[in-house]
């Protein structure tokens, strides 16, 4: 397997190559370096839309927080720091009191009040077409309450002592510029108006993003006056950017061109850990699934990805190592649950399945397939590093365990998710950023039933039902006790990845690469935006 992954990486430099110098003069207009007052980066993942309240995922948040913000921040460790909101306590169980930041405008000038903030939470519980809602976070809201322009008090349905990190998850718009809007409207400046620092000039889709210092911000004046963000989801034509001075940074930057990028004497490498959990997702729930066929092709009576006998054979059908050594360059810790080491919920007895094809087939055998079946796999090419070439990875995987794989399907991510919502795959790659200090989002949103009305599953994309899993999480949720919460989390984390509902694959080490004199602050929710980019004095 390690020489399969060696052949691919050696074919990908080639190709990384010679797409680099085809595009090394494709970028116009050069960087304005460190000592001007704007920045441009190139992205490999644009918004869906400038609506911060669309979807939850990770590359519409990096967007957002350049222009929105919300109650609640996070410092580079997820840990909670007052935002808008300056103090928030519990009255009682039910009842938490927020009091908000004074003298806060929006970008066009108007006072941020207590309305502003209700508007934007009753917005998220239901925005149409998201592919990835914010419901499940106001979900536990019974009502919402303005005392003053700059007090709330919001009653939730039951106790939750997790209630601040998760209504914290949403950003604050303009009630007088939003109301009446369409998501497709955020993409004109007059309805994109938030609190942060920045705000909209111009969003050119498929090309690039162009903000400009908001004059009205009440923290600290912006480290730049303006800033265009190129979305380039080609790997090569990002890197041939940054080293012919086009761009100031750019993210995503390919494991296999780390080594070069050291090498480089005008650009600086920037990494961390991310508590993003790369998965494969497989349709457990429904009878018959629509790229899984039987071995020779013809319709199968049922869906084999329901047995978890075989969900565990895929499991053992892939070598971790491998591709956490090889193909991610070493950029990688194999995973086994949704939350790395360190993070609240984690179950130390969770450990990664070993490769182990002959096991694997063993189970495939049991289950009554011992010739296996067929599939298609789908995966993202924009999304996170290496992700098009995983999925390669995994279909060879696959094969040589007994699975017989008719095609590897890469697409835009803009594209790939909202199928991946409508449930259109049998067997697809995809990611979990946790956005909390535990594992409770994650384990709610992933993996416990779906639900629009109590907003659980929100992310679970095979529509995975555990009910031993679902009655952990609910029993976590409204428990106080850290000890016993961390405990049920645990417990639950565990029901849920001993029956395969996913296949964690890796938690990635993330890069950055920036031009010598910008400066990237590396965060464990991997947002590329302005907030953490400064510049050397």
């Amino acid at each position: 397997m390690n020489t399969t992954i060696s052949s691919m990486r050696r074919r990908g430099r080639m190709r990384t190559a010679a797409i680099a110098l085809a595009c090394a003069l494709s970028f116009v207009g050069a960087a304005t370096g460190a000592q001007a007052r704007s920045l441009t980066m190139a992205l490999a993942s644009e918004p869906q839309s400038l609506d911060p309240l669309f979807s939850r995922t990770q590359n519409n948040m990096q967007t957002a927080e350049n222009m929105f913000e919300r109650l609640i921040e996070q410092d580079d460790n997820l840990q909670v720091r007052p935002g808008l909101a300056v103090s928030w306590r519990a009255v009682d169980p039910l009842t938490w009191e927020f009091h908000l930041r004074p003298h806060v405008r929006f970008s066009d000038g108007s006072t941020m009040t207590a309305d502003d903030v209700a508007y934007s939470l009753r917005r998220a519980r239901s925005v149409p077409n998201s592919p990835a809602p914010y419901s499940g976070a106001v979900a536990n809201i019974e009502r919402i309450e303005v005392v003053d322009p700059l007090t709330l008090r919001i009653v939730t349905k039951t106790p939750s002592p997790a209630f601040v990190e998760q209504i914290g998850l949403v950003y604050i718009v303009s009630q007088h510029a939003s109301a009446g809007h369409a998501s497709n409207d955020y993409r004109l400046p007059a309805v994109a108006v938030g609190t942060g620092p920045y705000r909209l000039a111009r969003w050119i889709p498929g090309d690039r993003l162009e903000l400009v210092r908001n004059d009205y911000y009440w923290g600290k004046r912006p480290v730049f006056d303006t800033c265009t963000i190129r979305f380039v989801s080609n790997d090569a034509a990002r890197l041939s950017a940054l080293l012919s001075g086009s761009v100031d940074l750019i993210d995503n930057v390919p494991p296999v061109t780390i080594g070069r990028l050291r090498r480089e004497r005008n650009v600086t490498l920037f990494s961390g850990p991310s508590a993003r959990l790369i998965y494969l997702a497989l349709d457990s729930s429904r009878d018959a699934s629509p790229f899984v066929t039987a071995a020779d092709g013809s319709a199968i009576a049922r869906n084999p990805l329901r047995d978890v006998r075989v969900r565990e054979a895929i499991s053992k059908m892939i070598d971790r190592d491998a591709i956490t050594q090889h193909l991610l360059n070493g950029a990688g810790l194999p995973a086994a649950q949704i939350v790395p080491p360190g993070m609240g919920g984690y179950d130390p007895q969770l450990q990664p399945d070993r490769y182990d094809p002959v096991g694997a087939q063993r189970l495939l055998v049991a289950a009554g397939y011992p010739n296996g079946f067929r599939l298609t796999i789908h995966s993202s090419n924009d999304r996170f590093a290496s992700d098009g070439d995983l999925g390669q990875a995994l279909g060879q995987m696959l094969a040589r365990g007994g699975i017989a794989v008719n095609d590897v399907v890469t697409q835009p991510y803009n594209v790939y998710a909202g199928a991946a919502a409508r449930r259109s795959y049998s067997a697809f790659v995809f990611s979990f950023g946790n956005t909390t200090s535990d594992s409770a989002i994650g384990l709610t949103n992933v993996l416990e039933s779906y639900s629009r009305e109590r907003g659980t599953g929100a992310f679970n994309r095979t529509r995975y039902s555990n009910p031993t899993l679902d009655r952990l999480l609910r029993e976590a949720a409204a428990t106080f006790d850290p000890a016993r919460r961390d405990q049920l989390l645990q417990q639950a984390a565990h029901a849920g990845f001993s029956d395969y509902g996913i296949v964690p694959l890796y938690f990635p080490v993330d890069y950055w690469a920036a031009r010598n004199g910008v400066i990237f602050h590396p965060n464990k929710s991997e947002r590329t935006s302005l907030l953490f980019i400064e510049t050397q004095p």
